[in-house]
């Protein structure tokens, strides 16, 4: 059985639109736990990706987390647009309650900017979402966190400071920006009882990888299998629970060993 103290936190997870995504996985992960969910969406940047917006899929997602016997409400939010932490906060406040767990997964990848491409627009788009409007949620999150323990901050990061990924110089630098962020962060919020950390997945299946891309991976992933959206929730939770209270400020690499 659940402890009532967890049953009565709330977390707030950015970027769940997509049934394969990690977002929705995690959404997911902490029902299981026994906390109420909000969660976010953009179906415009979906719309311009391969796979495509899941327009039914916010109420969906939100029916399946309600099924577990915690509440759960949604909000679809541009985190690039100047206010949004604020209005996003007020939302969770008014809807669910004070936030006690921030997921940082929203993020911005156009999946292609090589050097030769690279226009002040281009990096505005990324700065936009991948580091402004994560850090500023995140310090709104801290701001208003009262609780004294048990506050949680976990973004999502890459494998960009193990290696080169080929034409994504945006996305690396400001993927990278938040590895930074965060070990300095964690030091400035512990005193208010907040851990912050974040976790790289590795190559994921959440939807872009291809037959041919899968192929390639394979032989990388000594366990046989690529990494699966759920592998990621599973680790979140856990950095979400109680037991992480001594886990901060850390970059964790859960990538299966590729």
């Amino acid at each position: 059985m659940v402890p009532q103290e967890v049953r009565r936190r709330i977390a707030l997870v950015t970027g769940a639109s997509r049934r394969r995504g990690i977002g929705a996985a995690t959404c997911l992960a902490l029902a299981r736990m026994g906390v109420d969910v909000f969660f976010t969406y953009w179906h415009d940047y979906d719309a311009s990706m391969p796979w495509g917006a899941e327009e039914d899929r916010p109420e969906a997602l939100k029916r399946e987390i309600e099924s577990m016997g915690v509440r759960c409400a949604h909000r679809l939010v541009d985190l690039a647009a100047d206010d949004t932490p604020r209005q996003v906060m007020d939302a969770v406040e008014q809807q669910l309650g004070p936030v006690d767990i921030l997921v940082n997964n929203a993020t911005h990848d156009d999946f292609n900017a090589p050097f030769e491409q690279l226009t002040g627009a281009i990096l505005d788009r990324y700065y936009a979402v991948n580091m402004r409007g994560t850090m500023l949620l995140t310090v709104e999150f801290a701001r208003r966190f009262q609780a004294g323990r048990g506050g949680r901050i976990i973004s999502l990061t890459s494998g960009q400071g193990r290696g080169a990924m080929t034409g994504k110089l945006p996305y690396v630098a400001t993927k990278g920006a938040i590895e930074a962020f965060t070990t300095t962060l964690a030091v400035e919020v512990a005193p208010r009882g907040i851990t912050v950390n974040a976790i790289d997945p590795g190559p994921t299946d959440t939807g872009w990888i291809t037959e041919e891309i899968k192929q390639d991976l394979l032989p990388r992933f000594p366990m046989g299998r690529v990494g699966q959206a759920e592998d990621a929730a599973r680790l979140i939770a856990l950095l979400a629970s109680e037991d992480a209270e001594w886990v901060t400020g850390q970059i964790i690499r859960s990538t299966g060993g590729f």
